[in-house]
């Protein structure tokens, strides 16, 4: 399931490499891909778990380089405990989303939150982070959480797009910090820029963003029209509701799809479409 490319460095742009983290699993793919950008002074975009293996393959392919700023998209465990590894061996300041601890204990399709990050510098809507021949920005993109933040390389016209857009899977939006409506927007927020290529933290790169984009608004608008229509025949109660919407999904996931439709339902409730009685759940 790695591809054999566990912490190997890649090169798969003039200023781009990639390190796989050893995490593989059904939520993370191949695993958690961590970003190198730059030559020589270099920013580390989201440098995986707490695992000790991939903090030494990240150094080992920036040998004799400078890592100016370690940069997390957000905060689950798949993406930001190996920052704090990193400062401690190379100084570097933690840069990017801001701290987010929650207390989630439902069950999720991706990993937990990661209570320990401190960042040196909290990077806010188009705040831009520099460094040899590149330039980040930060580009909010609430929805999987809400301290979700992409980052747009300008000198590339490539977006790091984290879990926002993933280029094997669609994202997991589980409430109470996922927000559906906050989601759509972001994507929607994405389709007006002019990004050449995506490098998400799982999977392939997406070298098509306006029809993937295009492809991930449609998945939620027929997702969304399966739930109105489930409500049309007074199916009102979200268990049910997955059973038949999910009949493909390996029965164990299905804990984790019905958070996906209460926030589809939420969504629907704040415009005004849905409303609920308890656990059931009618149209408006």
């Amino acid at each position: 399931m790695n591809d054999g490319l566990t912490g190997r460095i890649e090169r798969v742009a003039p200023l781009v490499r990639r390190v796989l983290a050893p995490n593989p699993s059904p939520f993370t793919f191949t695993g958690t891909q961590t970003y190198i950008v730059g030559e020589g002074e270099v920013a580390v975009i989201d440098p995986g778990p707490a695992i000790q293996t991939h903090v030494e393959g990240i150094l080992a392919a920036l040998a004799g380089e400078r890592i100016a700023s370690i940069l997390c998209t957000h905060t689950h465990r798949d993406h930001s405990p190996a920052s704090r590894s990193l400062q401690a061996l190379t100084g570097a300041p933690i840069v990017g989303c801001a701290p987010l601890d929650i207390a989630d204990e439902g069950p999720r399709a991706d990993d937990s939150f990661d209570p320990d990050y401190r960042p040196d510098r909290v990077l806010a809507d188009r705040d831009t982070v520099s460094g040899a021949g590149w330039t980040l920005e930060a580009v909010a993109t609430p929805g999987h959480t809400s301290n979700h933040l992409c980052f747009a390389l300008r000198e590339a016209r490539a977006l790091f797009s984290g879990d926002h857009v993933m280029g094997w899977s669609t994202t997991v939006v589980a409430p109470p910090d996922g927000d559906m409506t906050a989601y759509m927007e972001s994507l929607a927020r994405l389709q007006r820029r002019d990004d050449r290529i995506y490098y998400p933290a799982h999977g392939p790169a997406i070298d098509d963003p306006e029809a993937h984009l295009a492809r991930l608004v449609a998945h939620r608008r027929g997702r969304e029209r399966q739930i109105l229509a489930a409500l049309g025949r007074g199916e009102g109660r979200i268990p049910v509701m997955v059973e038949q919407m999910y009949g493909d999904v390996d029965p164990r996931l299905h804990p984790a799809a019905q958070r996906s439709v209460l926030a589809h339902l939420i969504d629907l409730e704040g415009r005004s479409e849905v409303r609920r009685q308890g656990d059931v759940w009618m149209l408006a």
